[in-house]
């Protein structure tokens, strides 16, 4: 049997997996998409109470615009910043439904393979079916064989931890109770009442932090948020950039929730602490957390503390594949010299398609979040444009896939993402993609203007953590 009548596997239904789906049947390609949650956009669900720093003009694919036409969907306010669950219920979902028997939930790809090859083997390789092992949610297992295979499983499962080498803090397992790795919903009661008069640590420098620092803030202001702090836990020292672009910011949301995590310190809700990298998490007689840096500092007592320090690629289940990924960021080796943040952050990455994303692994591509690594700053613009690349070049129209345009937002922040304390405290000359001016307080007028989003790194932003 021809590969050409298999379908091509996309791992996923979050926004770029449904948008490569969409992209392959308006191409005449079967495809299916295997997502591991009970619904569609299930990782976007998870952080439903943020607010997206993009537009819904700018988070809705036009291909999947195209194919939601017909059914009656209406298309959101293009102006308008959409929650995660608003995004989820009101495109996501629609798109899933749009597609039919082509979207299965509750189906873990748990691991892909070639057909008879594991990952040593030469002979006829690249003439072999993908084969993709599935396990589902009701305890059946299943192969299915594929043409190619579009990873856009993301990175939300897999969050760093707060260890500043990049593994766990000593104690961090143990402290498990006192910790989580996601932005709270002080709205929701329960959650409100574990942080509300309580000190919360925030560990990072992203937009998820500087939206977990607003959500503190805002919580402390309020009746029943007395006595409320944070204390904020940095990797490196305070610059003018440690805020973000703030107004110089092309996403003007994006810039605001630099500032919002700025009027959070200046207000007295947040206490900074610098070039502190996590060693250990230890217990005071009262059970609280003490945070112990690697340079032996101990901090006070926390009740509680949020951990923002990125996302990383799950890979295991890919293990058995040929993958060119970078040796930092674990992105595609094409890509990675674009998107590496200790060369830029200024939201200028260049155009890129199925070239940059292609592997030695012929007809396998990572998209959307996980083709970015470690790396921070990824936009739905982005992925929808990587998917709409990748799926012209398995058609086999590589004119239309090697046409890459995409003009991305700057952030308003130049030069290295400054992983050292050291290299981030040195003035700024102005100079690079864009000046890096001081960031000025605005007054937040909607919610529009705090969030961030799950396909812009919900633990991520231009600054890296």
């Amino acid at each position: 049997m021809s590969t050409q009548q298999l379908p091509v596997v996309v791992i996923g239904a979050g926004p770029v997996g449904l948008a490569a789906a969409t992209h392959l049947v308006e191409r005449g390609i079967e495809p299916l998409v295997l997502e591991a949650g009970s619904r569609a956009g299930s990782a976007v669900r998870e952080w439903s109470h943020v607010r997206l720093f993009s537009t819904w003009g700018e988070v809705v694919d036009p291909a999947a615009e195209k194919l939601l036409a017909p059914t009656g969907w209406t298309r959101p306010d293009p102006a308008a910043y959409p929650s995660g669950g608003e995004w989820a219920e009101q495109y996501l979902q629609p798109l899933a439904d749009a597609l039919g028997d082509k979207v299965r939930t509750g189906a873990t790809v748990t691991g892909v393979s070639r057909a008879g090859r594991d990952r040593i083997v030469d002979a006829d390789r690249e003439q072999q079916p993908f084969v993709v092992h599935v396990e589902y949610a009701d305890g059946r297992e299943e192969r299915v064989l594929a043409r190619a295979v579009i990873d856009a499983s993301g990175t939300w499962t897999t969050p760093s931890p707060a260890g500043g080498s990049g593994l766990p803090a000593l104690g961090e397992k143990t402290a498990a109770d006192r910790i989580t790795y996601r932005v709270p919903d002080v709205k929701d009661p329960a959650v409100r009442a574990r942080y509300a008069g309580r000190r919360t640590a925030v560990i990072g420098s992203g937009a998820s932090a500087f939206t977990a620092l607003a959500y503190l803030a805002e919580l402390a202001e309020s009746e029943d948020g007395t006595g409320t702090r944070a204390v904020w836990i940095l990797r490196r020292g305070i610059s003018g950039s440690t805020f973000g672009g703030g107004t110089a910011d092309q996403l003007p949301a994006r810039g605001a929730l630099g500032l919002a995590a700025k009027a959070a310190v200046d207000n007295g809700h947040a206490d900074a602490v610098t070039g502190f990298r996590t060693e250990a998490f230890e217990r005071d007689g009262h059970g609280r957390l003490v945070l112990v840096g690697e340079d032996g500092r101990r901090l006070d007592p926390v009740d509680e503390v949020i951990v923002l320090t990125g996302l990383r690629p799950d890979l295991s289940f890919l293990d058995e594949l040929r993958l060119g990924l970078d040796e930092r960021l674990q992105a595609p080796v094409a890509l990675a010299p674009l998107i590496d943040p200790n060369q830029h952050s200024c939201g200028t990455v260049y155009p890129h398609g199925h070239r940059e994303l292609s592997h030695p692994e012929q007809g396998l591509y990572l998209v959307g979040m996980k083709s970015y690594g470690r790396a921070p700053t990824f936009l739905a613009m982005t992925g929808y444009e990587q998917v709409r690349s990748v799926t012209a070049a398995i058609a086999g129209d590589l004119d239309s896939a090697d046409r890459v345009e995409l003009t991305l937002p700057e952030t308003g922040v130049c030069g290295g993402a400054g992983l050292f304390d050291t290299a981030d405290t040195q003035p700024t000359d102005g100079g690079g993609c864009c000046a890096a001016p001081e960031p000025q307080l605005v007054q937040l007028l909607t919610p529009a203007a705090e969030g961030t989003a799950a396909e812009e790194a919900p633990a991520g932003g231009c600054c890296g953590s």
